[in-house]
């Protein structure tokens, strides 16, 4: 296996952590900037109980369906459709569950890792592994206020020529972003970034991603989560549109770069 077919995972790929009729989690990425799971939950699947990180942020994007959060001290609860962005930082209490009638699909980042891929992998082996993830604090934590959601049209909207972004979330362990392309467009040069890890997660279309010296067509569902010292870049090259997720961690900055060099 080249080092660009451990990077680039097709839709349905991934390692296979629970695969349950009412709920199936694929691992993608497996980073100790972040980790990236796919998920899907059936109607009434309930994710863990309310818990803190204290030490990385917890962040998901609803692929399908709808899920529910309860958040900070109080309990609020949050609805998030297809197309929402839900980030909670360190120290806010949080847990989630699919309340509705359909299947829910989702992406769940953690960044950095906080030893969230490893104790994914021991729960499915039978193994006690623990993270960085405790119980309520007796202070109650942060408030809800303090999460960050934008829904399908949410976020700070970027422009520039026939590209345009809506700028999630930009906090200091992930700046997540969602592109629109219409048109061909060429990215940036090959480059490669010093601490961040670089992902990509199509949505809608074809991308095309190149990794050191491999060009390849990515179709929708394709992640790829580039390390720190690997050569990347991405273009489009038909007429029509594509969408897709860009998610550095940590930011590094770029949120700040994204709003420079656009109009």
């Amino acid at each position: 296996m080249s080092q660009d077919d451990k990077i680039v995972i097709p839709q349905g790929g991934g390692e296979t952590i629970t695969a349950l009729d009412r709920r199936d989690v694929a691992l993608l990425a497996d980073r100790p900037q972040i980790s990236i799971t796919w998920s899907r939950y059936g109607p009434g699947e309930v994710g863990p109980d309310p818990h803190v990180h204290r030490e990385h942020t917890d962040a998901w994007y609803v692929l399908d369906g709808e899920l529910t959060f309860t958040l900070g001290p109080d309990s609020e609860r949050r609805s998030a459709g297809a197309g929402t962005f839900v980030a909670v930082p360190p120290n806010l209490i949080h847990s989630f569950a699919n309340e509705g009638a359909t299947d829910a699909r989702f992406l769940n980042f953690h960044t950095p890792d906080g030893g969230f891929a490893a104790f994914m992998r021991g729960m499915r082996d039978g193994l006690g592994v623990g993270f960085d993830s405790f119980d309520p604090p007796p202070d109650g934590g942060i408030a809800a206020s303090e999460a960050v959601l934008h829904g399908p049209d949410g976020g700070e909207r970027l422009v520039r020529g026939n590209r345009s972004l809506l700028l999630k979330g930009a906090l200091a362990d992930i700046c997540f972003s969602e592109f629109t392309v219409d048109g061909a467009l060429d990215g940036p040069g090959i480059h490669e970034h010093e601490v961040e890890v670089d992902t990509f997660y199509v949505l809608d279309g074809e991308l095309e991603l190149t990794v050191e010296d491999n060009a390849r067509a990515a179709a929708a569902g394709t992640l790829a989560a580039v390390p720190p010292g690997v050569r990347h870049t991405f273009a489009h090259r038909r007429s029509g549109t594509v969408r897709f997720l860009n998610v550095h961690a940590p930011d590094g900055g770029f949120a700040a770069y994204l709003r420079k060099i656009s109009d």
